[in-house]
């Protein structure tokens, strides 16, 4: 399993806390490190040495929307060249916010949230697991 940290950019407390319990119980070994807004993350992101494993990003964020977040990933080469994996894990189902995350942007999975606690760790360990098995750049898997 790849240990490098999970990033979750989540401004609901509630919901944030719902999630890090998820993780707990799902046993998930990477460190999880909140952000309740973009900006946060973002700069924790550019600052950082270490390549996060994963990006879960609700997209009903205060001052930048978690769309985007992703579209400003898209457009800075030194970001987008970390190769992060980026999921969007939000409330909102909304066709035209799907259409966009794939269509116009380089996102890797849209869920939307559950408020039962043994889907959302289900969600969760799939998410994870998936990343943790599928070759990219970032993966310890070397390539054949």
């Amino acid at each position: 399993m790849i240990t490098r940290p999970i990033i979750l950019i989540e401004d609901d407390i509630d919901d944030k806390n719902f999630f890090e319990e998820a993780f707990k119980d799902v046993d998930i070994p990477n460190p999880l490190l909140c952000f309740d807004n973009c900006n946060d993350a973002l700069t924790h992101i550019k600052n950082s040495a270490e390549i996060p494993f994963l990006i879960l990003c609700d997209i009903n964020l205060p001052k930048q929307s978690g769309l985007e977040l992703k579209r400003y990933i898209d457009k800075d080469e030194k970001l987008k060249s970390k190769i992060i994996p980026f999921v969007f894990y939000t409330t909102t189902s909304n066709r035209d916010y799907i259409n966009e995350a794939y269509k116009e942007l380089t996102v890797q999975g849209f869920f939307q949230k559950s408020h039962d606690f043994e889907e959302t760790k289900k969600d969760i360990k799939l998410i994870v697991d998936y990343w943790a098995k599928c070759l990219h750049p970032n993966s310890k898997t070397l390539y054949v």
